[in-house]
């Protein structure tokens, strides 16, 4: 399956990020509904997606953030939504981090929300990802946690008194980074977190807490692209 990507302009982790979406080209379907993700290593997927759309591939696509839409659409991609179609097959995406128990944070590029509405409605939730992202304890990247700006303040400092260092995402313009439901992220950087299960608990009971990156349960295949080998795991 080529793609028009021109790699020797292409880093080793762009062309692994690269290497793992072609992979997962594998477990999508002619008639399916697929998710789309969010971030550097989705929109290869999506990318390579449109070149086997152009091919005669038949799906629809449920896009995780606007730009994923626009860039799906701009391959000629049919969309759909989640008003019409409230079951997705599988959902290719990328992770910033991934445990050895497929527990993942997400959130890098900004589009938990979305991401986890869509992973939430999906059969096969297929994680693809360079070898930098695979931890044996989440927590060295920042956790994103979305939250609406009434509440930021109070929250910030809640999830503080947690351990974390809190700062508010800024754009390219240094204002605060907004998300495509009009709220704002709070990446918290809480070292190394043991207790995964507990730490999303006490974020999801935190009122004004829209939704934080600790996605637990639901990836079903892992595809790490390490050197020129794909290695798969599955929860």
């Amino acid at each position: 399956m080529a793609s028009d990507l021109g790699k020797n302009d292409l880093g080793k982790s762009d062309l692994q990020k690269e290497a793992a979406a072609r992979a997962s080209l594998q477990f999508v379907k002619d008639g399916q509904v697929v998710g789309l993700g969010t971030g550097s290593t989705a929109a290869y997927f999506i990318k390579l997606l449109g070149d086997e759309v152009k091919r005669g591939l038949q799906i629809r696509g449920i896009p995780t953030s606007v730009r994923s839409g626009e860039l799906a659409a701009s391959l000629g991609i049919p969309l759909t939504t989640l008003d019409e179609c409230q079951e997705i097959a599988v959902t290719v995406d990328g992770a910033d981090e991934v445990d050895p128990q497929l527990r993942l944070i997400k959130g890098g590029g900004g589009a938990l929300l979305r991401e986890k509405i869509v992973a939430s409605a999906t059969k096969q939730l297929v994680i693809v990802a360079d070898e930098s992202k695979q931890v044996p304890v989440l927590g060295k990247f920042p956790l994103p946690v979305e939250v609406i700006k009434f509440a930021q303040a109070l929250v910030a400092k809640e999830i503080t008194a947690l351990g974390a260092e809190v700062s508010v995402r800024t754009g390219p313009d240094g204002k605060p980074f907004v998300t495509d439901e009009n709220n704002h992220i709070l990446d918290c950087r809480f070292g190394q977190i043991p207790d995964v299960e507990g730490v999303a608990r006490k974020l999801s009971d935190m009122p004004g807490v829209v939704e934080h990156g600790l996605f637990i349960g639901m990836a079903s295949v892992v595809l790490f692209a390490r050197g020129s080998e794909i290695v798969e795991l599955k929860r």
